[in-house]
């Protein structure tokens, strides 16, 4: 009963926190309640058990992405321009991705059938067997540690890396025509 409690404010503090960044109209707080809203995703993905998809949303979501964000508003500007043009061709780009992606799912098999490919291939021996075969409680974290560690680590290295280039990209100096830094940024 407590966790569903904890569980329910989680994701009313989330709620209220996307909505906040929705109607923000300065980037740095919206940046700043992004950041909030990731670290209470990690939260409640902590109380669920699943710390691994928590500690990757605490360093992805609320470190990595808000440093970017911020880097970003120090190249660019703190207010959000406030004019509204539609875009028709960008309208129409809209509706027929979205229509494709209508299209598409009509292929997918229902949500929680038991006789997809998905469940019907290895989903019983990772179920069945992993708490026992590896001796962690969470499935996921299971999945993930043991069963895809190589994977694992190759996708986080992947972020790793890519996080690295875009700082340094940002952490680049404007050059003047003799390819020296310039005064103030020294």
């Amino acid at each position: 009963m407590t966790v569903t409690i904890i569980n329910i404010i989680l994701l009313c503090l989330l709620v209220i926190a996307a909505t906040a960044v929705n109607q923000q109209r300065n980037l740095f707080a919206a940046t700043m309640l992004t950041g909030i809203y990731s670290l209470i995703s990690a939260s409640l993905f902590v109380c669920l058990d699943a710390v691994d998809v928590a500690f990757t949303e605490a360093a992805v979501g609320a470190g990595i992405a808000t440093i970017l964000f911020l880097g970003t508003l120090a190249l660019t500007g703190f207010e959000e321009k406030t004019e509204v043009k539609i875009s028709v061709p960008g309208l129409i780009i809209v509706l027929i991705t979205g229509g494709l992606l209508m299209y598409g799912i009509q292929d997918i098999p229902e949500f929680g059938n038991p006789d997809t490919p998905v469940q019907t291939y290895l989903a019983g021996k990772y179920i069945g067997e992993s708490a026992t075969e590896i001796g962690v409680p969470n499935l996921v974290t299971s999945v993930l540690a043991s069963y895809r560690g190589y994977d694992t680590f190759g996708e986080t290295t992947v972020i790793f890396t890519a996080g690295i280039g875009i700082l340094m990209l940002l952490g680049r100096g404007r050059k003047n025509k003799k390819g020296l830094l310039d005064e103030d940024e020294v």
